[in-house]
């Protein structure tokens, strides 16, 4: 499959919605997503309109939305960054300790899978966050549910090791979402 990877553009809020509308009816959304498909189906344009502004390649600078598009302009895969920073409000877990990036909405159409789409996403994804030059990102993490083992298997396979650290789902004290980090390189 012929796809690019780049950084969405602000008037691009309708892909967005749409996108992440799929993204929540895959199989295995409940574990990987924290919201429904329902409350996201919702939500007024204004809300996709401002969430694409803010992750825009001429963005504010905190949030990146990557996607791999087909040459017909079709969005196949998706992935999030947001820079943290420990002086930033808590988002998951406990407050950064270092300076870092967070990969979040991670998404290939299943139709994309086994192509490549998810790494080449990744590889952007990342060394974006290497080249952020304020503040040097010290390390790349995300959050796994425990279940989640296709995703799992690639975040290792990708170089993700697991921190030992960990957070209950919201709603739930049986339920943890694992965190993997990649150490910025020597």
């Amino acid at each position: 499959m012929d796809y690019s990877i780049r950084m969405i553009r602000a008037d691009e809020w309708e892909k967005v919605r749409e996108l992440r509308l799929a993204a929540l009816q895959d199989p295995v959304a409940a574990i990987a997503f924290l919201e429904t498909y329902e409350d996201a189906a919702g939500r007024p344009d204004g809300f996709w309109q401002e969430r694409a502004a803010g992750s825009a390649e001429t963005g504010p600078g905190r949030v990146r939305q990557f996607v791999a598009e087909t040459p017909d302009g079709r969005w196949i895969g998706t992935v999030t960054v947001l820079v943290e920073r420990p002086s930033d409000d808590v988002r998951f877990g406990e407050p950064a300790k270092v300076d870092q990036t967070h990969l979040v909405g991670v998404f290939v159409r299943p139709e994309a899978r086994g192509g490549g789409v998810i790494d080449a996403l990744f590889r952007a994804a990342v060394e974006w966050s290497w080249t952020l030059p304020e503040p040097e990102i010290r390390r790349v993490r995300l959050y796994v549910h425990e279940d989640n083992a296709r995703a799992a298997a690639f975040y290792r396979r990708f170089g993700f090791v697991p921190t030992g650290d960990k957070v209950a789902m919201p709603g739930s004290e049986t339920e943890f979402e694992l965190e993997y980090e990649v150490p910025r390189p020597a």
